[in-house]
This record gives C-alpha cells, sequence and structure tokens, in this order.
C-alpha cells in the first residue's frame, strides 16, 4: 500500500507514469486500445476542469458536460461551415467556452449549495436543447461532419490514431500541470478556503464572488478545450455530446479518483474508461457488475481511490513523526533509549 501511495506522491514516479503513457502505443495490441486511451485522456481533460470548480472551489456544476459540447460545436462549426483551420478554431473554442463559463457563473453562482447545482443542471439542459434544435446554426439533429482534424507538420499526420493520441497526452500532461501549480498557488489555497467555507473565506478578506467566478472560467475553458479534441478526434458530433449524462459520467470518474486530488481526475477517468471497455461483451447489462463496483468504491473509500490513499499516507507519516518525537524512545527501533552512567 505505501507503494501505492507514493506512486502519487514521490515526483520521479510521475515520470515513470509519463514513460508508461509515451510507451503504451508500442505495446498495445490494436489501434483501437490507442484511440480508447486517446479517449480516455481528453475525457480527463475535461474531468480536470470539474476538479477545479468543485474539487478545489467546492462548487457542484451540473453543467459542465454542456461547456464540452460548447468547445466541441464551436470548432465543428468553424471548421467544417466557415472554412477556417484548427488552431485558430481551436483558440475560439477555448474562448467561446469561457466566455460563456464567466456568463453562466456571474448568475449562477449569486446561488449557494444545491440551489447553485439545479441551477447548473437546467443550464446543462437549455445548452442540449439549444444544440438540438437551433437547427440553424448547429444542423440539428443531423449533426455537423467534416471536422477538420489538427493540423500536422512534416511527417506528424494528427489524423491518424497513434500522433493524435501524443496530441492528447501533451495537452493532458499541460492541464496536470497547470492543475498542479494552481494547487499549490495562492489563488488556489484561495479557492480551497472559499471550499471550506464562504464565512471563513469572507474572514479572510477574500472575494467569494471574484474567485468563484475565476474557477468558474478555468473549469469551462478546460471542458471547451476537451470538447474541441474531441470533436477532432471522432470528426463528427451530434447533438448527444451534450447529454447531461456525460456531467454525471464526469462526477463519478472524479469521485471515484478523489475530489481535490491531482491525479485522482486521471486514475478515475482512466480507469473507469477502461473497466467499461472490458465489459462491452455484456453490452446493456454491464451496470450489474459496474454499479456495484462504484458503490462498494463509495462506501470503504469515499475520498476516492487517490484521495484515500494519500489520507492513509499523511496517518503513517504523522504516526512516524509523533513516534521520532517521543522522548526517551528510539525512532528506528523503538526501543527505549537508557542514559549513559
Amino acid at each position: 500500500m505505501r507503494r501505492f501511495a507514493s506512486l502519487f506522491t514521490h515526483p520521479a514516479a510521475r515520470w515513470v507514469l509519463l514513460a508508461l503513457a509515451l510507451g503504451f502505443p508500442f505495446v498495445a495490441s490494436s489501434e483501437y486500445q490507442v484511440y480508447v486511451m486517446a479517449t480516455a485522456f481528453i475525457w480527463a481533460i475535461a474531468v480536470y476542469g470539474l476538479n477545479i470548480i468543485t474539487g478545489y472551489c467546492g462548487q457542484l456544476n451540473l453543467a459542465h458536460g454542456g461547456f464540452f459540447a460548447v468547445g466541441a460545436y464551436a470548432l465543428a462549426i468553424l471548421t467544417s461551415d466557415h472554412g477556417w483551420n484548427f488552431w485558430p478554431a481551436f483558440l475560439a473554442a477555448g474562448l467561446v467556452s469561457a466566455a460563456l463559463g464567466a456568463a453562466v457563473g456571474v448568475v449562477s453562482l449569486r446561488l449557494k449549495e444545491h440551489y447553485f447545482a439545479i441551477f447548473t443542471l437546467c443550464v446543462g439542459f437549455i445548452i442540449y436543447l439549444l444544440i438540438d434544435k437551433w437547427e440553424a446554426l448547429t444542423h440539428g439533429a443531423i449533426g455537423i461532419r467534416g471536422i477538420a482534424a489538427p493540423d500536422g507538420f512534416g511527417l506528424v499526420d494528427f489524423s491518424q490514431t497513434r500522433p493524435f493520441y501524443y496530441l492528447a497526452l501533451g495537452f493532458l500532461v499541460l492541464a496536470i500541470w497547470f492543475a498542479g501549480r494552481l494547487a499549490s498557488s495562492l489563488l488556489g489555497r484561495t479557492f480551497m478556503a472559499i471550499r471550506n467555507g464562504d464565512a471563513l473565506a469572507q474572514s479572510l478578506g477574500i472575494d467569494l464572488m471574484r474567485n468563484k467566478v475565476l474557477a468558474f472560467v478555468l473549469s469551462t475553458t478546460y471542458a471547451g478545450v476537451a470538447g474541441a479534441l474531441y470533436a477532432s478526434m471522432i470528426r463528427f458530433i451530434g447533438p448527444e455530446e451534450a447529454n447531461p449524462n456525460h456531467t454525471f459520467d464526469m462526477i463519478t470518474y472524479l469521485l471515484i479518483g478523489g475530489f481535490g486530488t491531482l491525479f485522482g481526475p486521471l486514475a478515475g477517468t482512466v480507469g473507469v474508461v477502461w473497466i467499461t471497455q472490458s465489459l462491452q461483451f455484456l453490452e446493456d447489462y454491464r451496470m450489474v457488475i459496474f454499479g456495484p463496483l462504484i458503490v462498494v468504491l463509495v462506501i470503504f473509500m469515499p475520498r476516492g481511490v487517490v484521495g484515500t490513499f494519500l489520507g492513509w499516507k499523511l496517518r503513517k507519516d504523522a504516526e512516524a513523526a509523533r513516534a521520532d518525537a517521543r522522548p526517551g524512545v528510539d525512532g528506528m527501533s523503538g526501543t527505549e533509549v537508557k542514559p549513559h552512567a
């Protein structure tokens, strides 16, 4: 268990994880497995965004899947309908998601706790309905085809599975790096103070509204970037991409991995994606196994897989520190140290 916990805390272990990710396409048994892992990386980017607003700031956003779809549709409309190149459209997709997030955040974050969650759930349904019914812009139920793949360079063609896998991995690494820097910064600690209680944060002089909106915008930007990558990978999107069920999928990933942890979104997303893929042969009955598994994890690991092991490591470190500080006891052997005569 100690070794498992060190996987998420030791700096060298992070390089090992990166090396494993870089080598995965060479050991995968099929191109489909590489495609599945690239999909998991994209969803993980979106879950990292959800972790900012929910795990760090303590605000449960139930419209996160809608902002994922906004990024996807922004890229699709600009490249397919207006002939934009991928990278300008990709940047615009992130900006559109951020701008919409700011507008929704200013209104919704005046509400607290479950009122905020209910409001954002309604926002998610509104986004879904607009995408489904606004045929002049989104093509309605027909969806959008011919979405541009990322522009490559030299011999690199991002329309191929393996190069796109490394592109998704690169954005995931960037997303994790930013999340880690955010968590250790003054802004990240401000978000966590708000999570611990509005009254406490206000007593410290924190501007609640400004910081909540900033967390919301960062979160929706992550979602929009992930949605744009997803649209460029599958090259076709429809209203189903805005289905509010995707938000609950991402909450499940975060719940299993661990809210407010750096590697919880990655562990939860990749783990659940591969578990569901391995149960595909059960078709509609796979939830008979997967559902109870989630219940067991929630009961015995309420802080998620990563959060539980990090908590265990903190307790072990605290016990070791108390043993070392105990007077008259050798911290290494635990035996009493007798004074010299």
